[in-house]
């Protein structure tokens, strides 16, 4: 029997994150555009200058339902109306609101992105915030406000700001909103955070997709060029201060069978030199199932299904004084909380004490940078990277530069930057389990002061 030859691989091509063209519009919006021939969907990223930290005290939670309410109704179309002409389009819209400001999204086939455009353009220009959509969505947060508490990954991060971060601080408080100010909100609070922050001036907008036979020019002047507002200064992003003095926080779940983990402080944000070598040795640490706190705590002890390390901007400034988080996070069974916290201290000591091997820092280059044409094959993946770029205030080539230097990162640079980003004595641990087993195990291991907490 003949078998046809087995093919031989090709010559990897080269490969860099896509570069947008920048403009802008006459009425002051900002565009990025990103041509990607083959992506027949449109992404569409919109980012308003709306941050959490401009909310009216007593109203956290009033950016959360702006967003949400963008796209309950305008002064040209109801609610339900809305949604059937989103429908007709064959496009998805939503919107969330972060740290950094309210960002809209929406994703449509490049034939129907000129109809789109325009409801997308009709929600930013004239929302209805009907009282009774408003009265809607504020009683739907409240609902979910007491399901978000139950979830102990939400409940560790819920304290985790509150312990890292002084109370005056917006970051220090839930994104969303807790029950006590959600409740407070009302379509005239919405509006007129809307009207305070919401203008063109200050946002920008984001499209990637196949272009091709798109007057992209023509349709934006059609669209979001019809949008007005007055001029204005973007808000300054906050100083930020915390407190990151190693200590232990018990949010107390009496009978919880398993400890959600959550280990933190804050770091310099993305503008840092450091970055690139940190993301790569905290890939190294808990970026994968092959990494090294993996290995010992699911892999060795079976104490968990996956831990994880991550960097997490929270603010990004343009002089670098923004934050990011950086954490440790996993769950593992109630009795063995005290030996894998203790095997998880090892695990950073014995990292600052030996560094990092190069096979570990050669397989997390290969992954975080191999993998990169994978990551971006759609046109939202690229559009929200460099919707993230915009409200970091980081220039459009970040991304290109920053796989270019995790390629010439070395290990000796990647276990500086990991061991400095997890010093074992300057660590906030909360722990969402049942404090009558893990207060006393915890409390001998000596990696600060516990406290318990009920909720």
């Amino acid at each position: 029997m003949d078998f046809h030859p087995q093919p031989t691989p090709g010559a990897a091509r080269p490969w860099a994150f896509p570069a947008p063209e920048r403009g802008t519009l006459d009425n002051g919006l900002t565009v990025l555009r990103c041509h990607r021939p083959g992506q027949q969907v449109v992404a569409v990223e919109i980012c308003l200058d709306a941050p959490l930290d401009a909310e009216p005290e007593g109203l956290d939670g009033v950016a959360t339902i702006m967003a949400r309410a963008l796209s309950e109704g305008t002064d040209k179309h109801s609610a339900e109306e809305f949604a059937a002409e989103l429908e007709r389009c064959g496009a998805t819209l939503d919107a969330h609101a972060d740290h950094p400001g309210v960002r809209v999204s929406l994703e449509v086939p490049a034939s129907r992105l000129p109809k789109a455009l325009g409801l997308l353009a009709e929600a930013l220009r004239a929302p209805a915030f009907a009282d009774s959509e408003v009265e809607r969505l504020v009683r739907n947060r409240l609902d979910e406000i007491p399901h978000e508490t139950a979830n102990p990954g939400r409940r560790a991060a819920k304290q985790l700001a509150k312990e890292l971060f002084p109370a005056a601080l917006r970051v220090s408080r839930p994104r969303q909103g807790t029950e006590e100010t959600v409740a407070r909100i009302d379509a005239p609070a919405v509006r007129a955070f809307f009207e305070a922050h919401v203008r063109p001036a200050t946002a920008t907008a984001v499209i990637v997709g196949d272009l091709t036979g798109v007057d992209l020019d023509a349709v934006l002047g059609e669209s979001l060029g019809t949008w007005t507002g007055d001029k204005a200064d973007p808000r300054p992003v906050p100083p930020i201060s915390a407190d990151d003095t190693g200590r232990v926080v018990i949010v107390d779940r009496p009978g919880a069978v398993q400890t959600q983990l959550l280990i933190g402080r804050v770091g310099a944000d993305r503008h840092d030199r450091v970055w690139p070598a940190q993301v790569l040795g905290t890939y190294c640490l808990g970026g994968t199932l092959t990494s090294r706190l993996d290995r010992v705590l699911r892999e060795e002890k079976g104490y968990t299904y996956g831990v994880r390390a991550f960097g997490q901007v929270l603010l990004s400034a343009p002089d670098g004084s923004g934050a990011a988080m950086l954490a440790i996070s996993g769950s593992v069974d109630t009795p063995n909380t005290g030996p894998a916290l203790e095997d998880l201290w090892k695990v950073l000591r014995t990292l600052a004490a030996e560094g990092l091997d190069d096979a570990e820092r050669d397989v997390a280059v290969q992954n975080l940078v191999g993998v990169a044409p994978l990551k971006y094959e759609t046109a939202a993946s690229v559009a929200a990277t460099l919707a993230d770029q915009v409200e970091q205030h980081l220039p459009d080539d970040y991304q290109a530069q920053l796989y270019l230097r995790l390629a010439e990162t070395g290990t000796v640079e990647a276990t500086a930057a990991v061991v400095g980003a997890f010093p074992v004595d300057r660590l906030v641990t909360v722990l969402v389990g049942d404090a009558s087993q893990i207060e006393e195990p915890v409390k001998a291991l000596g990696i600060g002061e516990v406290t318990v907490v009920t909720g």
